[in-house]
């Protein structure tokens, strides 16, 4: 599991470590039942500390992505996939709201608003 901790990330680095867990788990390259590395390796291969992966791993278990059992280890739980894509959506649908809400405090025109979202979005 390649997993890159970065320190000119704003986000914690349990946070760090759950979202790219997450991702790997979304875009099919953890499967289901798959184990993960124990804390204890992760946090040592990560050299970090050992409370910081026990963090995001229960951050996992929490958000359904992960099971684990004592004395086993950590696996991969099967995913509903739409419901992970409508909690993206809504978060998105914020983040839109308030991108909108300062346009519009700022004199942003909707077209001008629109550009911006295709230069952000557009791969070059």
């Amino acid at each position: 599991m390649n997993i890159i901790i970065s320190n000119a990330n704003g986000d914690p680095i349990y946070k760090q470590i759950a979202d790219q867990v997450k991702t790997l788990i979304l875009e099919g390259k953890l499967k289901e039942g798959e184990m993960l590395p124990s804390m204890r390796n992760l946090a040592v291969e990560l050299r970090i500390s050992f409370m910081t992966t026990k963090r995001a791993y229960e951050e996992l278990e929490r958000d359904g992505f992960i099971e684990s059992y004592t004395g086993k280890g950590s696996f991969v739980k099967a995913q509903n996939v739409e419901l992970y894509r409508e909690e993206q959506i809504k978060r998105i649908e914020a983040m839109l709201a308030e991108a909108a809400d300062i346009a519009r405090k700022t004199g942003i025109s909707l077209s001008d608003l629109h550009d911006l979202l295709n230069l952000v979005t557009s791969e070059e």
